[in-house]
């Protein structure tokens, strides 16, 4: 009697477990790239499974209300994505999924306004939405993962945004990228993962920092570790994984956000802030004054 009063138990706890993986997303646990503020809400979006994982990636519904301000709250979004003419188009396919992630280098078109942008990192690692023209958003860069070899020997190539490839050309390796073709869906060129080319760190204490390949450290058994030269002289050191080729020797083959192209120190930061605000028109100064003052 006393064994079956057990199972019970553990039946009733059972039945009370959720099923499945979790659905909701509390804003306090959101990644900080994404730049949410804490008193606008318990709950954050949480992304759909798709090609790019929950902390690198950003939600479609928070690129278009927080970030391009083309919507105010979560109904307006709806409205947008889920319109019949297909609004959005993220790498040249319409997306009505409000929460479908949006990862590094994808582009995210919206022709009723002609705009486009491509997802980077600024140089404080937190997620950019770069403009671009329509002639640059027909391609996009994919890191390839992995190489191999499917079923009737057909050999594939597997990118960084969940791309499956068939029969690419026979140079092409892991940790290189390739240049994809949106709208033909096919591979238009190959960069090299080698001493000389331009690479940013898309991972580890590092993102958003790029620069030119100086040497690559070959640890058997552990990680492959490489250094990178930026444009002032300083250099950094990470692991293979976390690097993305980006141009062939010093030139981009995608156009990078504005800003100074190496990592400022906090003091190189202050005295940048203190020159803009030098800068700045007198009479735009005194108005500054004059609506502090009415606040106080």
């Amino acid at each position: 009697a006393e064994y079956m009063g057990i199972i019970q138990l553990l039946r009733q706890d059972f039945t009370k477990m959720p099923r499945g993986p979790r659905k909701h997303l509390k804003r306090i646990y959101a990644p900080s790239h994404w730049m949410l503020d804490k008193l606008s809400g318990i709950w954050a979006p949480k992304p759909s499974s798709g090609p790019h994982k929950l902390r690198e990636c950003l939600p479609l519904m928070i690129v278009i209300r927080n970030r391009l301000k083309y919507a105010l709250n979560y109904r307006e979004v709806m409205m947008i994505v889920k319109d019949k003419a297909g609004n959005i188009k993220i790498d040249n396919k319409v997306r009505r999924d409000p929460h479908y992630p949006v990862g590094f280098n994808d582009v995210v078109s919206i022709e009723k306004t002609g705009d486009f942008f491509r997802l980077l990192y600024d140089m404080k690692g937190r997620f950019v939405l770069h403009k671009i023209v329509a002639n640059e958003a027909k391609y996009k860069l994919c890191k390839v993962v992995r190489r191999g070899t499917g079923a009737n020997s057909i050999p594939y190539i597997l990118t960084h945004d969940g791309r499956t490839i068939r029969f690419p050309h026979p140079d092409i390796k892991a940790n290189d990228t390739i240049k994809f073709n949106l709208e033909e869906n096919k591979i238009d060129g190959c960069l090299k993962f080698e001493t000389g080319n331009m690479v940013m760190a898309t991972g580890g204490n590092n993102i958003g920092r790029y620069g030119s390949v100086l040497k690559t450290e070959h640890h058997p058994a552990s990680f492959d570790i490489v250094h990178v030269k930026e444009a002032n002289g300083n250099t950094f050191a990470t692991r293979s994984q976390n690097l993305f080729v980006i141009g062939q020797g010093h030139q981009s083959s995608i156009t990078l956000p504005k800003g100074k192209p190496y990592k400022l120190t906090i003091l190189e930061e202050k005295a940048d802030r203190l020159q803009k605000k030098a800068q700045k028109p007198l009479k735009q100064k005194k108005q500054e004054v004059f609506n502090h003052k009415s606040i106080d």
